[in-house]
């Protein structure tokens, strides 16, 4: 190994040891890894978002101010040092403030101004990046100019505040026990902090004394209310409701996977017609009405259907030929007795999959379907021209056999 080889993976561990895997992430198989750098933008720091922004002009500049730093720094180590500019020069070098507008360029600059265009260093002096000159191929915008971007500022930002506040340490204000953000709850309001095992004791006792519409926060005088994001109150409301209707012999769910809507059912009818979508079907199999035709079994309800035909109560026996059919379910029994034979005597071709029966005879046999050769006992493909040297083999797990 060169020394330029050793010295940039000695690089590699060193950024690996500093930074976690979801600001660098070293390749397995390849000499390198993956960057992923966020910004974290002072305090108080405001954006206004008219249009999509000129991403690629600013990447371009980004771009060329990272290959300065590669020519001021030849011949040594350069990835701390990109990704130093990247987390705390980047806001600077593109002149970026509070309050930033985020306005599309091609409407924010006059016609006659567009050649002259380009982002300025702190102190006022010009990145040459300008619009009729082609951009950088490697500045790759991810999102989608069509997309409205604010709701992802403000979801991605969100994650990162939570992924902060998981890492640090808070004292729980009920227990006073010292734990990881991830184990504790944070009312938004009034930013109170508590760990979730005292605050699930705490809903549990709201809910058992009747409230469930009020789940304030438990120091003193504070107002403020737990929201559905937050805690178990929304997941206990949406529990609490699915499993009384659960219980309810008249009501099923849509069974379409964006609806999910409960549905009542008539009585002595299968047909079911979800209020949301409109979607009539078949409340025994689930899928499109289909009158009074028998529900059609799939491949898997098939091998499940004669364990569950042959259990059944004389009751369920007649339920299931009403569903299914007396035909389906005398196929169904058949072919599971014709399956369990198979298995039991019979054993797969190696090369084609046909079951293949042995009677008497040696352990070399021969494929009734592709005529080829294989071991009885190891399933192994032989050769034509000397199948019997499988078993001649002193390393064979077969030897003499």
């Amino acid at each position: 190994m060169s020394e330029d080889q050793e010295a940039q993976e000695d690089e590699l561990l060193a950024l690996a040891s500093i930074y976690d895997e979801d600001e660098f992430r070293r390749a397995e198989s390849a000499q390198g890894g993956e960057i992923q750098v966020c910004l974290e933008l002072p305090q108080d720091f405001k954006i206004f978002v008219k249009e999509m922004p000129g991403y690629p002009l600013c990447l371009t500049a980004v771009c060329r101010r990272l290959d300065e730093l590669w020519q001021e720094n030849q011949g040594n180590v350069l990835l701390f040092s990109w990704i130093q500019f990247l987390k705390e020069e980047t806001l600077r070098f593109l002149c970026i403030q509070s309050p930033l507008e985020i306005v599309s360029p091609t409407k924010a600059l006059p016609e006659r101004k567009r050649s002259e265009a380009g982002v300025k260093r702190a102190g006022g002096a010009p990145v040459e990046v300008s619009w009729k000159e082609p951009l950088d191929p490697r500045a790759v915008v991810e999102v989608d100019p069509r997309t409205d971007i604010l709701p992802q500022l403000l979801d991605f930002n969100e994650a990162q505040r939570q992924k902060v506040f998981d890492s640090k340490v808070y004292c729980c204000g009920i227990c006073f026990s010292e734990k990881l953000g991830s184990s504790c709850l944070c009312f938004k309001e009034c930013q109170h902090v508590y760990c979730r095992a005292c605050m699930t004791e705490y809903f549990q006792i709201q809910i058992r004394d009747g409230n469930v519409q009020c789940l304030n926060c438990p120091e003193p005088k504070c107002t403020s209310v737990a929201t559905p994001s937050q805690e178990l109150f929304a997941r206990y409301d949406r529990l609490l409701l699915q499993s009384s209707l659960d219980l309810m012999a008249d009501v099923v769910y849509c069974p379409r996977q964006m609806c999910h809507t409960a549905v009542m059912v008539e009585p002595d009818t299968t047909m079911g017609i979800c209020s949301s979508c409109q979607y009539a079907f078949c409340t025994l199999c689930k899928r499109g009405y289909h009158g009074l035709s028998h529900c059609r079994a799939t491949a898997d309800e098939l091998r499940n259907l004669r364990d569950e035909y042959v259990s059944a109560s004389v009751d369920g026996k007649k339920f299931l030929e009403q569903r299914y059919g007396k035909r389906v379910i005398q196929k169904a029994v058949e072919e599971s007795y014709s399956r369990e034979w198979l298995d039991q005597n019979c054993k797969g071709c190696p090369r084609c999959g046909t079951n293949i029966q042995k009677v008497d005879g040696c352990n070399k046999m021969t494929c009734t379907s592709c005529k080829q050769y294989f071991c009885w006992l190891c399933l192994s493909q032989l050769t034509r021209l000397n199948p019997y040297s499988h078993f001649n083999n002193p390393a064979s797990p077969c030897y003499n056999q």
